[in-house]
């Protein structure tokens, strides 16, 4: 079982930045790929960035490409989304996701296991 709480959503204005950060706990041996996933009001979910447990290996969807990034620090088995040049079209609340398939990265909401609760974050114009 793993077990992630995200924080560190909220409100900015379009051009701004936030980091995300999403503790995870529990049997992190079991889930070698994490996502962060997003979903907007009366929209699906979509994957923002897939990674390895490592960032050996990362991806980034097309939408936020060169804006986003993900780091961990794993004194504190925590994982980032540090968010730059936010959009309107950013706005959604982001979710963070551990995987336990081996191997390639998926970008599938049903290849994600695990998931936190949610955070917000509005951008405004």
């Amino acid at each position: 079982q793993v077990h992630l709480v995200e924080s560190g959503g909220g409100s900015v204005q379009s051009g701004g930045s936030l980091r995300l950060s999403c503790v995870v706990s529990g049997r992190t041996s079991d889930s070698p790929n994490m996502g962060w996933f997003r979903q907007a009001p009366g929209k699906a979910r979509e994957f923002v960035a897939v990674f390895s447990w490592s960032l050996s290996t990362t991806r980034y969807s097309a939408a936020v490409k060169g804006r986003f990034a993900v780091s961990r620090d794993n004194a504190k088995n925590t994982m980032y989304l540090q968010m730059h040049s936010l959009k309107s079209g950013d706005t959604a609340a982001y979710f963070c996701a551990a995987s336990t398939l081996r191997g390639a990265l998926s970008t599938a909401i049903d290849a994600y296991d695990y998931w936190g609760q949610g955070t917000q974050v509005t951008v405004s114009t």
